[in-house]
């Protein structure tokens, strides 16, 4: 009974030390730069007086769980273990257009999909890149969250210098470290939500470059373009911490558009208020994928998307943040199969091009093929 004892020591003690080195471990890997870096200072005293800003943190304007109604972390866990779709990845390489984006006409007003929720615009002379992530990967770990085979054709070597980069919250799946580093030297300006520029000049930008908004400020940013960050519904955070920095979507005034880039966002109020207040839209790009009954509240349903849609007012909607990773338990082409029933039942246009494919901003007639049938 004694030698049993002394083993049962043993073994608690060996995993103890297998605990504490695993938390050392994974606090020293939380240290690296890609973490990004927590508002500080004037940046964190400006924070403070925001209306959006209670009990430390960012606010939804609506009451927003992080799961909703009779789901559990442990439900979710399980499904993400055992219930994932088979056909969470698609069975074949993903077709895709490679438009040469350095020769683009000067007059064309396009936009250009990369898959998930990073998509180039060049409207009325300038350039405009929305939550690039080219490092193949969503997450701190790569090999957990990899693009889909097919989805990374372009990196950042295809861009011409960029006059405006948009991001709309600091998600792995939005703000790659990786990649805005390397477009470093092709970025002029930063536009983003109030926060998130700490995480740009951790790494390197100039203050002098990035701009920073709150629900529902605006930003003049010279030759008949401007900007108003919107509400979202949703969160934000890239370590244990969440909601330091504010998520957003982006209404976006050019002299002959008005576009609305949209962030992640549960379904809410905001869109209709958002449509009555700053639309109509010649175009808005909603977040269509990685949604689940469980977490509804921070992501749309599909059919929520084209409601959406129509309450912003706008004369086409284009579906993003599917297509190029599998973060939650849905088929890879359930979204896009979803939103464009929907869309038909609601006489929406929608637009829904291949990775690459230039979408003509001035043509309301442009037609796109079913590009993901036959690709289970």
């Amino acid at each position: 009974m004694l030698r049993m004892k002394k083993i049962l020591k043993k073994i608690m003690m060996i995993f103890l030390i297998l605990i504490a080195v695993l938390v050392v471990a994974t606090l020293l890997f939380m240290q690296h730069p890609k973490f990004g870096k927590r508002p500080t200072s004037k940046r964190l005293e400006l924070i403070q007086k925001s209306a959006n800003y209670k009990d430390g943190a960012f606010q939804n304007q609506s009451f927003t769980p992080d799961l909703a109604e009779g789901a559990t972390m442990t439900k979710v866990m399980y499904q993400f273990f055992f219930g994932k779709s088979k056909r969470s990845k698609p069975a074949k390489a993903l077709p895709s257009q490679k438009t040469d984006l350095k020769q683009l006409g000067a007059d064309e007003n396009v936009v250009i999909w990369f898959g998930h929720s990073s998509y180039f615009i060049k409207a009325d002379g300038k350039t405009i890149l929305v939550d690039p992530v080219f490092s193949g990967a969503a997450s701190p770990i790569p090999a957990t969250t990899r693009a889909f085979a097919g989805a990374d054709v372009y990196s950042v070597d295809d861009f011409p210098e960029i006059d405006y980069l948009f991001i709309s919250h600091d998600h792995w799946d939005h703000l790659d470290y990786d990649t805005v580093l390397k477009l470093k030297s092709k970025v002029k300006k930063v536009i983003t939500g109030l926060g998130t520029g700490e995480h740009f000049e951790y790494w390197g930008y100039d203050a002098a470059t990035i701009i920073e908004l709150d629900w529902n400020q605006s930003a003049s940013l010279g030759d008949g373009f401007s900007t108003t960050a919107v509400p979202g519904r949703h969160f934000s955070g890239r370590s244990l911490k969440r909601n330091s920095a504010i998520w957003v979507g982006f209404v976006l005034q050019t002299p002959s558009l008005k576009l609305f880039l949209g962030g992640d966002s549960g379904y809410d109020h905001h869109f209709k208020t958002i449509g009555d207040t700053y639309g109509p839209f010649d175009l808005a790009l909603l977040e269509c994928g990685q949604y689940n009954e469980y977490w509804k509240y921070i992501h749309m349903m599909p059919e929520e998307v084209v409601k959406a849609a129509k309450e912003l007012r706008t004369k086409r909607l284009m579906p993003v943040h599917w297509a190029k990773f599998s973060l939650a338990l849905h088929a890879w082409d359930e979204p896009i199969i979803r939103v464009t029933t929907e869309a038909e039942k609601q006489n929406m246009p929608i637009v829904t091009p291949m990775i690459g494919q230039k979408v003509n901003l001035n043509d309301t007639t442009q037609t796109f093929t079913k590009w993901w049938v036959g690709l289970e």
